[in-house]
């Protein structure tokens, strides 16, 4: 039997979960158990079950930072904020020659700025859960399994994703970026919405200057080794995003920074000056 590259392709492929479930109760074991009966062929992968509740700009970081090395053919779950309202859609992305099913909350637009195609393939109805979404995407996964991964004959119909949620994006005030946390990992480091493209992009070759109370950086830095231990730097990891960290040191607990959520009262920003 002969394969075409997009048949390899699925051959290959796995599926991933990313949400914020946690990992208190049975929620990630039921959807687990739902692909188990019915897209069994598939590996499933864990990104993470620990996603902030509700924090759509950590999962989409999350999700950027994973998928693009998992094989072309792969299905990409994202469970987050799947109810953002009373019928919540779900959306069929292709990209990278990857697949993302997600609802249509502005988590994918915010993940990455362009896409090959993106159709909407099922509504929820009032009454219908957690579990019925997830059925939902089993049919999805095996319609386009079964259509040797082209999801462009399928009858969903085509859509453009709106929800591009701006308020995540770092803010321009005067000669600085004013810029906020969006991850904070296990050793504390910290992830910022800032990638290295836009940094360049605004910081035109000038000096720079990250101001805390009692420390200043002033230099990128390409590995935790860079600078003595115990001391504090900033770096772009290998996801492109600005990342400040203190050498086998805990950066969120030194500088009192905690991840950003639109609720909060006082916005914990962190600025770049550029002289």
């Amino acid at each position: 039997m002969q394969y075409t590259a997009i048949t390899f392709a699925i051959l290959m492929a796995n599926i991933t979960l990313l949400s914020d479930f946690g990992l208190q109760d049975a929620s990630v074991a039921s959807v687990k158990g739902l692909l188990l009966q019915y897209a069994a062929d598939l590996p499933v992968t864990d990104i993470s079950h620990m996603v902030e509740p509700y924090h759509l700009q950590q999962a989409s970081y999350l999700l950027n930072t994973a998928y693009k090395n998992f094989p072309a053919g792969s299905f990409h779950i994202i469970l987050c904020d799947v109810f953002y309202t009373q019928n919540p859609q779900l959306v069929l992305c292709v990209k990278d020659g990857h697949f993302f099913l997600a609802p249509d909350n502005g988590i994918l637009p915010l993940s990455f700025s362009t896409y090959d195609a993106v159709w909407r393939c099922a509504t929820l109805q009032k009454g219908q859960t957690m579990l019925d979404w997830t059925t939902i995407i089993t049919k999805v996964i095996n319609k386009i399994t079964s259509n040797n991964g082209d999801a462009s004959e399928l009858d969903y119909e085509p859509i453009q994703m709106s929800n591009l949620l701006l308020h995540w994006q770092p803010k321009q005030s005067g000669n600085a970026l004013e810029c906020h946390v969006m991850h904070i990992d296990r050793f504390e480091n910290v992830v910022v919405n800032l990638t290295n493209d836009d940094f360049e992009k605004f910081r035109r070759g000038r000096d720079f200057r990250i101001q805390f109370v009692r420390h200043t950086i002033t230099e990128i830095s390409h590995s935790y080794s860079d600078v003595k231990q115990d001391d504090m730097l900033c770096r772009f990891n290998s996801s492109g995003y600005l990342e400040i960290a203190i050498n086998r040191g805990k950066a969120a607990s030194l500088l009192g920074l905690k991840l950003s959520k639109e609720q909060h009262l006082v916005y914990n920003a962190i600025k770049i000056v550029f002289e």
